[in-house]
């Protein structure tokens, strides 16, 4: 029986999406980020609720290196890795380095092919009772946009977006990974646009632009021209479309026997 995960994602063209994130974010005036900031707001929320102090930390994801300066201005270490950058983690394999009381990933999962295996390599990394809080764009996000690209292609329409994972299967794979007092639950994260393109910009900024395995054809200029109708359709009365990113938060831990 094969046990190879299905290829959905691109590796290369993933590293490449975040590549250009970084470069966009240090070039660009006033770069989007929002939901990066989102994300670590809502983790150093999480982690002084739960009085979590690590002595030694890892954050994954992190491009701006914010999370370790306001969650964890005590530890003693905090690593900071990245798919590209600083230090390279393979999240599908064994992590480099274990022993970690906390371990943060900002984005990422949602991207990965072997999405179960990410998940057991992040436990194996904790040390014993250590803590996970995993976020990621999840099952809901961009409504607008998807409806936009459907009409865009009503006849045949190319895989233009990305499969999502919905909070029933993320707590079924936090149980098969072997995590400790798991829970899964998301929030919304609303934003206004003007147009399709902004839109597009955005993603393309904060690194969520289509890293799929099977990279659809360019739209035409006549799709594109649909998909841009499409979208402001769904405008409000003043002409704004109201988008929604469903943020979806992992956490769980190692047992305090490291199994």
């Amino acid at each position: 029986m094969d046990t190879t995960p299905p290829r959905i994602f691109s590796e290369q063209r993933r590293e490449s999406s975040r590549l250009r994130l970084l470069t966009l974010q240090r070039r660009r005036e006033d770069p989007a980020r929002f939901v990066h900031d989102d994300m670590i707001e809502d983790i150093a929320e999480r982690l002084a609720f739960v009085r979590h102090d690590p002595a030694r930390a890892l954050v994954i994801g992190d491009f701006s290196g914010e999370l370790a300066k306001s969650a964890f201005p005590a530890a003693a270490q905090v690593d900071e890795a990245d798919i590209v950058g600083r230090q390279a983690i393979d999240l599908q394999n064994p992590f480099p380095g274990n022993g970690y009381d906390f371990i943060g990933v900002l984005g990422l999962l949602d991207t990965v092919n072997d999405l179960p295996g990410a998940l057991i390599h992040l436990r194996q990394a904790l040390a014993p009772g250590g803590l996970v809080i995993a976020m990621f764009p999840g099952a809901g996000s961009l409504p607008k946009l998807r409806a936009a690209i459907y009409a865009a292609e009503p006849d045949r329409p190319a895989a233009r977006m990305h499969p999502l994972v919905d909070t029933r299967a993320a707590a079924e794979l936090l149980q098969r990974a072997g995590w400790k007092d798991p829970v899964v639950d998301s929030h919304d994260l609303k934003v206004r646009y003007g147009s399709l393109d902004r839109l597009v910009g955005d993603l393309r900024e904060q690194g969520l632009g289509n890293v799929l395995f099977s990279a659809p054809p360019p739209l035409t200029r006549a799709g594109l021209d649909r998909a841009r109708a499409a979208f402001m359709e769904q405008a409000d009365d003043d002409g704004r479309v109201t988008e929604t990113f469903s943020i979806l938060t992992l956490s769980g831990r190692r047992s305090l026997a490291g199994t």
